[in-house]
This record gives C-alpha cells, structure tokens and sequence, in this order.
C-alpha cells in the first residue's frame, strides 16, 4: 500500500511557526509532507486565486523549514491558488489530504467566508482532495506565548476523523490558546451568524477607507464555535463548500 501524502500551507506565510508545527504533525504521522505556502502574509484572502507575478505565472522558491526534514517551497501567491496548483500535481504529486494553518487567530462563525486558511481547505475540498483547516484562537491582544503544541495534538485527533470522511471533505477546527491539560472536550461546533470580533468601516482623511478591527458584545448562539471556545473547548465544524442552492424556487420557465 502506497504512503499517503499532505500537502501543508498557511495563510500567515512560510516563516509562521504554525505552519511548522503543522508539518511536524503530517511528518510525525507517517504521511510523505511537502510545504508549500504563501511567500507572505496572505490573511484575509478567502479562495482567491491571485499570483504575485506578471502575466499570471507564480514565483517558486524551495525553502526549507527548522528542525524538519521535508520538501518546502514559498510561493508567490495566495493560499487558495496553492491548494489549486497542489491538486493539479504542481508539488511532486495530487495530495490525499491538505491540512491548512495553524492560523495564529480563531476562524470561527460566517466570517470562514473570508480566510485565506479556510480558503485552501475549501479549495481542496472542491478538487476532491479532504482537507482540515487548523486555528490558534489567540485573541485580539499579543498572547504571552502561542500554544501550537496544543493545536497540533487536537488536529490529531481531527485529522483521524477526517480520513474516515469521504475525499472533498472539509474540517475547520478551533483550539483554544492554553496548554493541553486546560483544553475542555472537542466539540462539534455550527458557525456563529456573528462573532465577538467583527469589521467595522473607518473613513480615513482623503477620501479613502479602512477595514479596522473591533470587539463587540451581545448574545451568542449556544452550541456555536465561537460559544463553545469561549468555554475552552476546541471546536470542529464540517463545512460545505460551493454547490447550487436546490431549496430556492425562481419564477423561470
């Protein structure tokens, strides 16, 4: 029987100790692991396909990762067109699983819509390739230290539950930041209609317009991601990706 393989990217970029840990996990699993992430920082950038180069051609850079002994490659461009690539064979191969994070930074409720890490999940889900999306709900404020080690044990356990899911499955998991021994029981999480972090519009001087980030309060739904992290548990919820709405009736012929 042939080994299986993962391919591992992130949104926060190649030097993330996320992504790091992430590979670790895939290696130490006995998966064959290849990296292959954004150059930089490519948060917030959903499923976009966007290259950083002319005439839509991607920069590859082979670049090895700290303490691991596995194929790495930084790309110029966005988490969503590497998942894409990655299922076309672009790094040695069509993965069987790409797992995607660890984000530093929860992604819970309807704004999954809008993250580069679940972008890549959901990308490879349509391709028909499972994949996981990873999470380190490490708050608005700099935490005193990044708890990977917690994430990546939890996306153990995931990750077994995923391989007993059809391929194009796709999992989005959130841990919170806290060692393992504080960590509450995983749960199954639906996403929140509105979380405690949300967008809000500033007008800047000039003309233009700023995207700014802000807490809110009010009530949460019980049993949502984002009700249950706040009780300590890591959350996972299957999600669904682009298909035709057959419930909604239009007056054609």
């Amino acid at each position: 029987m042939s080994t299986q393989t993962a391919l591992i990217t992130n949104d926060d970029g190649i030097l993330s100790p996320g992504l790091a840990a992430l590979a670790g996990l895939a290696d130490r699993s006995g998966l064959t692991t290849v990296v292959a992430a954004p150059a930089s920082e490519a948060s917030g950038t959903s499923a976009g396909l966007t290259a950083a180069e002319d005439r839509r051609q991607v920069a590859v850079r082979q670049r090895s990762l700290e303490g691991l002994d596995v194929p790495g490659y930084a790309v110029a461009g966005h988490p969503g067109l590497i998942a894409l690539l990655a299922a076309q064979g672009a790094f040695g191969g069509r993965p069987d699983v790409v797992l995607s994070g660890v984000n530093r930074g929860a992604n819970v409720g309807r704004a999954v819509l809008h993250s580069g890490t679940v972008g890549a999940a959901l990308t490879a889900g349509i391709n028909g390739i499972r994949a996981l999306a990873v999470s380190l709900d490490v708050g608005m404020r700099a935490p005193e230290e990044h708890h990977w080690e917690t994430a990546v044990e939890v996306a153990g356990t995931v990750l077994k539950l995923l391989w007993e899911l059809p391929p194009g499955s796709v999992l989005n998991l959130n841990v919170p930041n806290v060692p393992v021994g504080r960590l509450g029981p995983l749960r199954r999480a639906s996403l929140a209609e509105h979380g405690t972090v949300q967008s809000r519009v500033r007008h800047l001087d000039g003309g233009g317009l700023e995207l700014v980030t802000v807490e809110v309060e009010g009530e949460i739904e019980a049993g949502s991601d984002v009700a249950l992290l706040a009780q300590g548990c890591p959350t996972v919820t299957p999600l669904c990706s682009v298909a035709e709405d057959a419930g909604v009736v239009l007056p054609l012929d």
